[in-house]
């Protein structure tokens, strides 16, 4: 079997072992901010850094980007670890910038003994405006020249709290003409009176996201940092500052952008996201309208499914918006090999079949799963009254109508062959009943079948009136109604909306389903993958559509 291609990623580290980086060394690591929950944008993150640990026998750290208690929240820690094991993977050290604070803290005022740091007593829009534009130099503070004393004296007030949030920040001393604005005397400590979810009330000022990311690496040994490609613009701090702190260059691990995984026509912005459930747009992180991990998973999407997309997207530099289609094609795939066949009715009309023995029930065998045929079969009950699909009969059949029709023959699955004779209608004309007869000697897969001797030109599933349970399932459509959010400057939500994003339907169901528990997937015959929602239970038999079929089947 041909080899598979190196990324860009492992051709890098192939390089640099090839150049004496000791394999033992090597370490990666998954760095989320605990503000949210991790979303499809994420997963391509911990398939690549995993699977590098896996492929190099190297271990995978997950370091939480806990810098700003104002966001963040202990539950989504729960969660994010709940999700990466949901993935399948086992973080080697569980870390957090937090741990590192005291450290950070101590070389914050190396900085300062540098000349590379001053404490700036400037509000934010003071700054902002001084910061210029990338055709325009900005301006120097007024502070940026405070003695090295009186900046260390500054600071440590600001660690002992005493001064009153916003007052001052500590910015690096780089250059206010830099071409790359975040080099503009960026700021690296804020003052926030706010608990933090681990430290507590220890600390009253915190560190920015490009003073703790290189520094945490370093601590923890990273060899190759992995950032998004929107994280380029920052690998210059990255250097700057551990080359400040730690002048051996050979000790100092390097960042590598990759490009994100932006999938059409949806949202993983975490503060979008945020917006979208404070506006009752979505119902809350897990909506499987969304693309969170959690969203994905309640849909009925399978790690192996996303494991899958993410492979297939690739790993690259450039941008790219990758189409729905394929993340559907994993799921569906996926589902094809696993998911056990039933027998599902979304818009029911009865058929009675007036030659069957009335009250009889008669075992039907259906397969479990065709693609797996060492799973079984299950029995499902034939008797005179069922309920097929509205959309399997029509009474004047147009000219690429193929199923049940006055006068025609179908077969329904796994049972007999029909033929429609007349059909009932309520006071409305909408059919309400359709009266058939069946031939006993067509029955499927017995020696007696003489079913080649009727003309079929389709099969349609059926479910006994009897046996059928009302449930419910919910339909997804897209939530946007542009492919590509970041190419877009409107920024109300509500116009972007797919209005028809979810459709909440009546349905039959075997009576069987009812027993199934959450999470639980089939594949209701002709009409997709579906999903048992979370809190199902047989007072809540309600099934989320994961995917459809191939055939593109639609109710």
């Amino acid at each position: 079997m041909k080899e598979k291609g190196k990324n860009f990623i492992e051709a890098i580290i192939e390089r640099d072992i090839a150049e004496g980086f000791p394999v033992e060394d090597l370490r990666f690591r998954f760095p989320p901010e605990p503000n949210g929950h991790l979303h499809i944008g994420h997963i391509k993150a911990i398939v690549l850094n995993f699977s590098l640990g896996k492929k190099y026998k190297a271990p995978v750290n997950l370091r939480f980007d806990d810098t700003n208690p104002t966001k963040e929240d202990a539950r989504y820690l729960d969660e994010i670890k709940k999700d990466i094991k949901w993935l399948g993977y086992n973080w080697d050290k569980e870390c957090y910038a937090s741990d590192y604070f005291e450290q950070l803290y101590q070389w914050a005022h190396l900085l300062i003994d540098k000349g590379l740091a001053y404490v700036d007593s400037q509000n934010s829009d003071q700054i902002a405006f001084q910061k210029g534009s990338p055709s325009k130099p900005g301006i120097e503070s007024k502070d940026r020249n405070r003695s090295i004393e009186e900046n260390k004296r500054l600071f440590t007030q600001m660690r002992e709290g005493r001064f009153r949030a916003g007052t001052y920040v500590l910015r690096a001393r780089l250059s206010m003409e830099s071409p790359n604005m975040l080099l503009r005397d960026p700021i690296i400590y804020r003052i926030i009176y706010s608990d933090h979810p681990k430290t507590k009330d220890r600390w009253c000022i915190y560190p920015m996201y490009d003073w703790t990311h290189g520094q945490s690496d370093y601590i923890e040994g990273i060899s190759h940092s992995l950032c998004s490609l929107e994280f380029m613009p920052h690998r210059a701090l990255y250097t700057i500052f551990l080359t400040a702190i730690l002048p051996q260059k050979r000790d100092i691990p390097f960042q590598r952008e990759f490009s994100r995984l932006n999938v059409a026509y949806s949202v993983t912005s975490k503060r979008e996201i945020k917006k979208l459930i404070s506006l009752g747009i979505v119902d809350g992180w897990d909506d499987p309208r969304l693309h969170t991990i959690c969203a994905l998973r309640r849909k009925g999407y399978t790690p192996d499914s996303l494991k899958r997309f993410v492979e297939l997207a690739g790993v690259s530099k450039r941008r790219k918006v990758i189409g729905l289609e394929l993340l559907e094609y994993c799921i569906r795939e996926d589902l094809n090999r696993c998911a056990q066949r039933v027998m599902a009715v979304i818009r029911p009309v009865k058929l009675r079949i007036v030659n069957y023995l009335q009250n009889k029930k008669e075992p039907i065998l259906i397969e479990k799963n065709p693609q797996n045929p060492n799973d079984g079969k299950q029995k499902v009950n034939f008797s005179d009254t069922l309920y097929i699909e509205r959309t399997d009969f029509q009474e004047n059949p147009t000219a690429n109508f193929y199923r049940l029709s006055i006068g025609r023959q179908v077969r329904l699955k796994g049972a007999y062959i029909i033929k429609a004779e007349s059909v009932i209608k309520d006071r409305d004309g909408r059919i309400i009943e359709i009266r058939c007869i069946y031939y006993p000697d067509s029955k499927s897969g017995m020696a007696t079948d003489t079913s080649s001797t009727y003309k079929v030109k389709a099969t349609i599933h059926w479910l006994s009136v009897d046996d059928a349970v009302d449930a419910k399932v919910q339909i997804f459509d897209r939530l946007l109604l542009e492919d590509d959010l970041e190419k877009l400057k409107e920024t109300d939500f509500k116009k972007l909306i797919n209005p028809d994003s979810k459709k909440v339907l009546p349905i039959k169901i075997e009576k069987s389903l009812t027993s199934a528990v959450e999470g639980e997937q089939f594949q209701f015959l002709r009409m997709g993958y579906f999903t048992a929602d979370k809190g199902f239970s047989p007072r809540n038999l309600v099934f989320n559509k994961t995917a459809t079929l191939r055939d593109s089947y639609k109710p």
